[in-house]
């Protein structure tokens, strides 16, 4: 493993940005005090900062030389709405949120990155510096590009760096294409007429419609999509009545799905409105169907991300380095960047948890659970991994 021996020895300092992150956690445009820290820091090293993109988002400014070429590298800053259950002394200081994603972390490694080219600046070109907000279902991505994120900080390509618990800490990894997929959620709103459960045939029963279009949904996943075209659709919610002797007036189902690509996306959400209708119709109900597209897909870029590979394999060796990872059916909002401008999102080992307190289940320290915390011992390989990829991508 080739990491770079002053970010080492900064291990210490970075550990401790990134524990108070962690103690202080802020949730999605609430990042404030967070915010703060980074511009301090990012200040106190030269690099030009602005504020207020995404409500709470900085953006980080490095120039060296004349080269016009630049790389935007982002990391996100929010915490969840989570109980934390360990008792460490940087556990969360406020009741109910938590940084159990690892964004503490992620914001970390890209501030030791940050102050180690402000020191030696050993590239030529702009770097682009992005802490993001509200990753966690607010689009915080989203709401940066719209406040001009690009256009004011133009790039040639875009990065992000996510911890994976259940990958060895030491270990990369990364795909061409899809490696995350789009979130979407409906709701389906079935209307009847009630009726006393003991004389059903005086009203119109949206219980039974809704039951039925449940299962008709799932012939979508079965029938209508290719079999080798992945997708999720989940009803997980089905709410109705108040009473077990009346028959209510209307009956909701809701849910989420999960694609790799927007043409399977597009399939589902047409037939889901055809199958609703034509169910409800047979059945004397009237139906309307919401359906709310949040994260688009999450897909890498061919050349950014054998880019990205190669960096990796020079740090840890091709062995350390998973360049056909498995795509989960996790969402995420750097998606928005990458339709935006090519790059690659990359997964960075958080270990199998054995960083983490014992008594707070088995095996891996897994993400958005309330005992998770970020593996420290990591710290120095991710801020590695951001500046090789910089000198490699703008090369003296």
């Amino acid at each position: 493993m080739e990491l770079i021996a002053e970010i080492e020895q900064t291990h210490d300092e970075i550990k401790a940005i990134r524990r108070d992150i962690h103690a202080h956690p802020e949730l999605r445009y609430e990042e404030d005090r967070t915010a703060d820290l980074v511009a301090e820091k990012l200040r106190s090293w030269d690099i030009e900062v602005t504020r207020g993109l995404g409500k709470t988002g900085v953006v980080g400014v490095l120039r060296k030389g004349t080269s016009k070429r630049a790389i935007g590298l982002r990391a996100d800053m929010d915490a969840l709405p989570i109980p934390e259950l360990n008792t460490f002394d940087h556990a969360s200081r406020h009741q109910n949120k938590m940084h159990a994603c690892g964004h503490d972390g992620h914001t970390a490694m890209l501030l030791g990155a940050a102050q180690y080219l402000s020191r030696h600046r050993n590239f030529d070109g702009t770097v682009v510096f992005i802490f993001q907000p509200a990753e966690e279902g607010g689009g915080g991505a989203k709401a940066m590009i719209e406040d001009g994120l690009f256009e004011r900080f133009p790039v040639d390509a875009v990065f992000a760096l996510h911890n994976w618990p259940g990958m060895p800490a030491g270990e990369f990894g990364a795909r061409v294409g899809a490696t995350q997929a789009s979130s979407n959620e409906f709701e389906i709103r079935i209307k009847g007429v009630g009726s006393h459960a003991a004389i059903p045939h005086d009203g119109v029963d949206p219980v039974f419609t809704a039951m039925q279009i449940g299962i008709g949904l799932q012939s979508i996943i079965t029938r209508n999509k290719r079999p080798i075209d992945s997708a999720v659709l989940s009803i997980t919610q089905m709410k109705a009545g108040h009473a077990v002797n009346v028959i209510p007036d209307v009956a909701t189902l809701g849910g989420t799905v999960r694609t790799f690509s927007v043409d399977v996306l597009d399939l589902i959400e047409k037939r889901m409105k055809l199958i609703a209708q034509a169910t409800a119709t047979a059945y004397n109900c009237s139906v309307e169907v919401d359906f709310v597209r949040n994260y688009p897909p999450t897909v890498n870029t061919h050349a950014e991300t054998q880019f990205a590979l190669g960096v990796m394999q020079d740090i840890v060796g091709a062995d350390h380095v998973e360049t056909d990872v498995d795509p989960t059916m996790g969402a995420e909002d750097f998606s928005y960047m990458l339709l935006e401008r090519p790059g690659c999102y990359a997964y960075i080992g958080n270990g199998q948890g054995g960083h983490r307190e014992h008594g707070h289940g088995m095996g891996p320290c897994m993400l958005h659970n309330s005992s998770y915390d970020f593996n420290d011992d990591v710290l120095s390989l991710g801020a590695t991994y951001w500046v090789r990829l910089i000198e490699k991508f703008l090369p003296q």
